[in-house]
């Protein structure tokens, strides 16, 4: 029983990428309860399992049925390509309780005996109050699950946007649909997504945001209701490399031709990153890869462009075929 998002003309001009870290968060959190979307995280869980076991999450996972409905005010499609989580938990606190009491009413009823829980009652009872603390423990989520890892999740996330910004100029967006998972496909109005559950909605004009994630994996997921922006998430590119240490650096005869340095960087650039990401992920200091990557740009072996108010770098031909060599 598959989902149909329906394309009018002026929705297929109006189709964006986006990423969220307040998305990301409130995935994190279901990923803690679900053994099944963990194949890829045991670094993330090795290093956050202690200061998670400190979290209450029970009042979140409440309204986190398996399958059903989860509030879209929690999780609403990001503001823009690049919000930043204080913004977005700013909107959250901002929600109408009425529409809130009405959006946890559903989840609610889709988790096994929660409507009738002290604390499915209590959230129902006063939706203020719950929007209130729901927000609270979502920012100490985001606080111990993500944040610390966030430099490296955001550049996963923007690498896949970029990869699938140029796949987009290069096909179109009756090809890149089904590339982004085996699970959708297109047929020129109608976007047609496998998976449990009967939805069907037409964009009415606002288009639609696709968003990579990395903790919603293996899942695909939509059904965003009005007034939020119809939106898509899937899984990102490269999960498997994610928690992957760089090595030392690289190759012995990479080193001696650029450096221990430079050859680090080089070779951590498998995906776009900024000069902060790579900064976090190598342990160094950003000033020094500023002018490792000046250097390798220089060089002909990266190449940069703008992404919102970040400058990301990739390889070019040269530089991959480089690493690869030294690999």
């Amino acid at each position: 029983m598959p989902f149909r998002l329906r394309f009018g003309d002026d929705d297929l001009l109006r189709c964006r990428f986006a990423l969220s870290p307040l998305w990301e968060t409130q995935e994190a959190v279901r990923t803690l309860g679900r053994p099944d979307r963990l194949g890829y995280h045991p670094h993330w869980l090795r290093s956050t399992g202690e200061a998670a076991r400190g979290l209450d999450l029970g009042l979140l996972r409440l309204v986190m049925p398996r399958r059903g409905h989860s509030p879209d005010f929690l999780g609403p499609p990001p503001l823009g390509p690049a919000a930043t989580f204080e913004e977005e938990i700013a909107a959250v606190r901002a929600a109408d309780p009425v529409a809130a009491r009405e959006d946890l009413a559903r989840s609610l009823a889709d988790t096994p005996g929660a409507l009738r829980s002290p604390g499915g009652r209590a959230l129902l009872a006063d939706p203020a109050r719950a929007v209130r603390e729901l927000a609270d423990l979502l920012e100490a989520a985001w606080h111990v699950l993500v944040e610390p890892e966030w430099p490296r999740l955001r550049a996963l996330l923007e690498a896949d946007i970029v990869f699938h910004s140029r796949r987009l100029a290069e096909v179109g967006l009756e090809a890149l649909l089904p590339e982004l998972d085996r699970r959708l496909s297109w047929d020129g109005r109608t976007l047609t997504v496998d998976r449990h559950g009967e939805y069907g909605r037409d964009l009415g004009g606002q288009g639609l945001v696709l968003m990579p994630s990395v903790f919603s994996w293996p899942d695909v997921i939509s059904g965003f209701e009005p007034p939020w922006q119809p939106t898509l998430v899937y899984p990102a590119r490269g999960l498997a490399g994610l928690w992957t240490e760089p090595g030392a650096a690289g190759a012995q005869a990479l080193v001696r031709l650029l450096g221990r340095g430079r050859a680090a960087v080089l070779a951590a650039l498998a995906d776009p990153a900024t000069t902060s990401d790579l900064a976090h992920r190598l342990r160094l200091a950003p000033s020094s890869v500023s002018a490792h990557l000046a250097v390798l740009r220089d060089a002909g072996l990266l190449t940069s462009r703008r992404y919102g108010h970040r400058v990301l770098y990739e390889r070019t031909p040269l530089g991959m075929a480089l690493a690869a060599s030294g690999g």
